[in-house]
């Protein structure tokens, strides 16, 4: 009987040393999933340690299952967006125009196109502001029915138009005969159109005749592509009787056309003028007023019996720059210069100059007809070697008017002209 008793014993012992060793029940892992679709183990199925086989995680980072907290989710990638299909809408780039171009990936929903060189761009091609047109009138009472009745100037010159009174209509400066306008532009006496680009930093005479001689200061920027310089009229010197007179643009970089860049003198002597649209200077002798046209930047100049000269101040803008390719930056240097509309009231047989020699009466002209941008040589003929030098090749110059020699320029208007293809064409042929 002790001996059973023993054995119970001893394998009651037995028994209870394996409870010990085995523990408590062991649970199975439980199966976790991470529920971040943009995580690499998205739904991938992982399962909890031994240390916590029922009360795990997934961490979507490293794709572990972990027993501590879960770290935050990481943000989604930004979402991916088609580049946005652009177009140049301006018809003065024919190559550009409505070709189709796509944003760059750093902006591929906001972006325009540089139609001067037909690529998108990030930043918007930003326009000058427009300014709202000026309002002319009338005020030759020679034409009644036309006196004082106000227009509109049109879209093509905005700021720099003028009455017709013949046609009782708006007519833009720059495109008259006797205009001198952008790089530079003439119109001759004869209707015809025409480049003469001389060059920077020098003086070169437009017209020339006994008793009236004017020089034309050029201001510009060298252009390595086209082997020239890109001109434009700075300042004008001009001689008559015996006086001197001086109209100039002040250079300027950033262009405000509130302030002032109009620069004048009278026989050496500056002239101050309100800015005020009408306010006026008159020579001690009555025979030179010059009257501002806006409050600044634009004059009137006269002298009675001989010339009428309309100047207006106007810089390069970003979309000029664009447009010509000149290279050039406004904030720097916007290059300002003078937009001019001559009207001549006598000059003789023998006038001679850039623009003058188109008011001979034996003149033909020398320039290529038939193409886009007739252009006039002579740099050497024309050239002077100071604003108030009377040394060019062709000047007349003497300072004494001989009456019975000249001719009468008043009535030149559209009117008066016969022509080919309209006056504002480039080359066009005139007859009076």
């Amino acid at each position: 009987m002790k001996g059973v008793t023993l054995v119970v014993i001893v394998v009651v012992f037995i028994l209870a040393s394996a409870f010990a060793e085995a523990g408590p029940p062991k649970h199975k892992p439980k199966k976790v999933r991470c529920n971040n679709k943009y995580s690499p183990c998205y739904k991938k199925d992982l399962f909890c340690p031994a240390s916590c086989p029922r009360t795990c995680s997934v961490n979507c980072n490293s794709c572990q299952a972990v027993c501590g907290p879960v770290p935050p989710l990481p943000p989604p990638p930004p979402k991916v967006q088609k580049p946005k299909k652009v177009e140049c809408k301006d018809k003065k780039f024919p190559s550009c125009h409505n070709k189709p171009l796509f944003c760059p990936a750093s902006c591929p929903r906001s972006c325009s196109v540089d139609c001067a060189t037909c690529q998108p761009v990030c930043h918007a091609v930003k326009s000058p502001p427009l300014s709202s047109p000026k309002r002319v009138r009338c005020m030759n009472k020679k034409y009644p029915a036309c006196y004082y009745r106000e227009f509109t100037c049109p879209a093509a010159c905005p700021q720099t138009c003028q009455v017709d009174s013949v046609t009782c209509s708006p007519v833009c400066n720059c495109n008259k005969p006797g205009a001198v306008c952008e790089d530079p532009r003439f119109i001759g006496a004869d209707g015809i159109t025409f480049y003469f680009h001389g060059k920077k930093d020098q003086d070169f005479c437009l017209v020339t005749d006994s008793n009236l001689h004017i020089n034309a200061h050029f201001i510009g920027k060298r252009d390595s592509n086209v082997g020239r310089d890109f001109t434009w009229v700075q300042s004008l010197g001009i001689l008559f009787d015996n006086h001197k007179l001086y109209i100039g643009a002040q250079k300027t970089a950033t262009w405000n056309d509130v302030l002032d860049r109009l620069s004048l003198s009278y026989d050496d002597h500056p002239i101050t003028l309100l800015e005020t649209e009408g306010a006026s200077w008159k020579s001690k002798s009555g025979g030179v007023t010059i009257t501002r046209s806006k409050p600044t930047n634009a004059v009137e100049v006269e002298a009675e019996g001989k010339f009428k000269i309309k100047a207006v101040v106007v810089p390069i803008t970003d979309k000029d720059s664009l447009i010509h390719k000149y290279g050039i930056t406004p904030q720097e240097d916007c290059f300002a210069h003078l937009d001019l509309s001559f009207k001549f009231n006598s000059l003789s047989d023998e006038v001679n100059g850039v623009l003058g020699q188109t008011y001979g009466s034996n003149y033909t002209s020398r320039v290529k007809m038939g193409v886009a941008n007739p252009v006039l040589g002579g740099d050497k003929e024309f050239h002077s070697s100071s604003m108030f030098a009377t040394d060019c090749a062709v000047a007349r110059f003497n300072g004494n008017g001989d009456e019975n020699e000249v001719r009468s320029y008043q009535g030149i208007e559209f009117a008066d002209l016969n022509c080919a293809s309209g006056i504002s064409g480039s080359g066009v042929v005139c007859k009076r």
